[in-house]
């Protein structure tokens, strides 16, 4: 398939490199770290040459793991966003055929975020953001801020009113969580475990708190088929609609009337990115359907060879378990142009047979 849009692809500064080269030793094999090294540096040239070879015609570029969540100190962490910001918005403009961005914010400061956000969106063309998870703060970072409480409505307002979606994409552990819970056992840090339990407990904290009852027509985007959300969803939504409703009701809770899948359905969107599997692709369609779905890679901690390889060389059962060609065309392209309001890019309109 041609003019597929890939939406979690990492990128991290030259200068950062051996930084993220030690958190990507964390759930990355030996032997594949100086591929990853090399790629991650690279926003343009190796990265586009893959992407054109592959059928890529629109990649979204993003600061990696673990970005500014990850910096402490607020106002170290505000400069160093709107710097990175700044660096990925010179090196695409030249390429705003193939390439766009999400904006990297310190979630430190609710009102900053908005405002830091509002710029990338209208003065630099980007199409939303992505944070690593919660925000580390604290003289050791080990106090985590979440945005699942009102303090940040003022956030959640601006991405409304600007209509773009966050990404929220999981962090590696660090200080005491990391001590705590991975220290005996490390090869659980990352896809088997330590991304899913990140991530799912701060989506859960955003539904069960509200958030989007707030502001229904927030988006929010979770990658790697939904960090093992979907094969709960029976159970997770069995307790929130039989048990805590009835108190959530008799409270006066927001949370109080939707099911679980209600918001999966209308405010969140799940990526592919690291997870190519036909069989929990078509698990999790028959719950959210297609149109909650988009393609995505994970480049470089995923190859591109090999996610575009499972996309376009298992397409037939692919179009049968999300239901035929146009869903499959939709989450590997239209899903995303809308939920992005994508002009023009390579192969945009290709033909999907």
């Amino acid at each position: 398939m041609l003019g597929k849009v890939a939406l979690e692809e990492a990128f991290e500064l030259p200068e950062q490199a051996i930084q993220s080269r030690d958190q990507a030793a964390m759930y990355i094999a030996p032997n594949d770290l100086d591929r990853y090294i090399r790629q991650i540096k690279s926003l343009t040239d190796e990265r586009l040459e893959v992407s054109d070879a592959n059928g890529i015609g629109y990649t979204i570029v993003s600061l990696t793991v673990p970005g500014i969540q990850g910096i402490y100190d607020k106002a170290q962490a505000e400069e160093h966003a709107t710097y990175v910001n700044n660096y990925m918005a010179e090196h695409i403009k030249n390429h705003r055929n193939k390439l766009g961005a999400f904006a990297c914010l310190s979630m430190h400061d609710p009102a900053q975020a908005a405002s830091e956000l509002r710029r990338c969106v209208t003065e630099l063309g980007f199409h939303g953001a992505l944070v690593n998870d919660f925000q580390h703060s604290g003289p050791n970072g080990d106090k985590y801020l979440f945005y699942d409480q009102p303090a940040y409505d003022v956030f959640w307002k601006a991405c409304v009113e600007l209509d773009v979606p966050l990404y929220i994409h999981p962090a590696a552990p660090q200080g005491t969580l990391k001590k705590q819970l991975y220290e005996g056992r490390r090869y659980l840090i990352g896809p088997p475990i330590s991304f899913a339990n990140g991530v799912s407990l701060h989506l859960l904290g955003i539904i069960s708190n509200g958030v989007f009852d707030r502001f229904p027509k927030l988006n929010i985007i979770v990658g790697h088929l939904g960090e093992h959300l979907p094969f709960d969803f029976w159970r997770t939504g069995h307790w929130f609609e039989d048990v805590e409703r009835p108190l959530a009701k008799a409270r006066g809770d927001v949370f109080a009337e939707k099911d679980l899948l209600y918001y999966f359905k209308h405010n969140i969107y799940l990526t592919t990115s690291g997870h190519f599997s036909t069989p929990t692709l078509k698990y999790v369609c028959d719950y959210v359907g297609p149109d909650r779905l988009l393609f995505s890679v994970d480049y470089p901690y995923e190859t591109i060879e090999n996610g575009c390889g499972w996309w376009d060389g298992d397409a037939e059962n692919i179009k049968k378990a999300l239901g035929g060609t146009k869903a499959y065309a939709d989450v590997g392209r239209e899903n995303s142009k809308k939920l992005l309001r994508l002009g023009k890019f390579q192969d945009c309109d290709a033909p999907v047979n």
